[in-house]
């Protein structure tokens, strides 16, 4: 999983650079506040894509000494990273529109920023099919977060080339307003963005559809006679899941100990990539758990 992440920040930092180079062509053809406007999205691209394939390659490094829990949280703060940095260009876009809004010039050349944002379409599109394929295989925060933005960077030349055509129609102001709405546009991606990071930097729990199906997985073993203080996180690519199960009084260490093996290997096969700590308490000698997201007594329900 790691190196098919690692892949991902490759591609994008590949494509940052083929379409830096063709807008920076047609940003000086065009004279384009839109063009310019793409051309420091694709910079911004490249930086934020670099900084995503460090955070990937800091995240997949083991647990150490210092780090008992791994590195899984580099991809958060990447992300983050990246948030910062497109909200920096939104508002510096910004700017640039307001004022060649002001001044009134038209864009020159259109046709040559009209074919450089068709080909940065279909790279992006390529891009963004490959990371939602490798989303969906790893969980990367920092690849969604990178594909956010690249996705944004779709619509973000469907728009340039609008605000070309209507500029070669003679119609004044067309291309400074394409370029502020490109601007909210990437401040709203921004926005987007740093949820998930922010989730995983504060513990955020589960999603309860997942986390009723880790109880409903945990159910299937006869021996449990109850569930609580269920606590659950991400960090990267990896969960961390804890909680306490009420067990038999009359068993022996060595019963309960086999009846805990088991009940691991059973819910990582059904979530992979978890890491599950189990505390033992005998059935009857349960304390109330202060947790409010307990999950007490779903076990015996089921």
């Amino acid at each position: 999983m790691t190196n098919l992440a690692r892949r991902a920040a490759i591609a994008s930092v590949c494509s940052a650079l083929l379409l830096g180079a063709l807008k920076a062509w047609a940003a000086v053809q065009t004279g384009s506040v839109a063009m310019l406007a793409s051309l420091a999205d694709s910079a911004l691209d490249l930086f934020a894509s670099l900084v995503t394939l460090g955070g990937v390659h800091w995240a997949a490094q083991p647990a150490d000494e210092n780090h008992r829990f791994g590195h899984g949280k580099a991809e958060a703060l990447a992300a983050l990273f990246q948030v910062v940095v497109i909200a920096v260009s939104a508002l510096a876009i910004l700017v640039r529109a307001i004022q060649r809004f002001q001044s009134g010039d038209v864009a020159a050349a259109p046709e040559s920023g009209i074919a450089v944002s068709l080909v940065a379409i279909a790279v992006t599109l390529a891009l963004t099919r490959y990371q939602a394929h490798v989303i969906r295989q790893t969980g990367s925060v920092a690849i969604g977060a990178d594909r956010i933005h690249y996705t944004s960077d779709l619509l973000l030349n469907a728009a340039v080339i609008a605000a070309l055509v209507i500029d070669a129609w003679g119609v004044r102001g067309a291309d400074p307003v394409f370029g502020i709405a490109i601007a909210f546009w990437l401040l709203f991606g921004a926005w987007r963005a740093s949820e998930a990071a922010i989730d995983q930097l504060m513990d955020k729990e589960w999603p309860e559809a997942k986390r009723a199906a880790f109880v409903e997985v945990a159910a299937r073993n006869p021996a449990l006679k109850s569930l609580h203080d269920l606590r659950t996180r991400s960090s990267g690519n990896r969960d961390f899941v804890q909680f306490h199960i009420a067990m038999r009084p009359s068993m022996t260490i060595l019963e309960a100990h086999d009846v805990v093996e088991a009940l691991e290997k059973q819910l990582c096969e059904a979530f992979p990539g978890t890491e599950i700590l189990i505390h033992v308490d005998p059935e009857g000698h349960v304390d109330e758990p202060d947790n409010p997201m307990t999950e007490a007594n779903l076990l015996k329900d089921n």
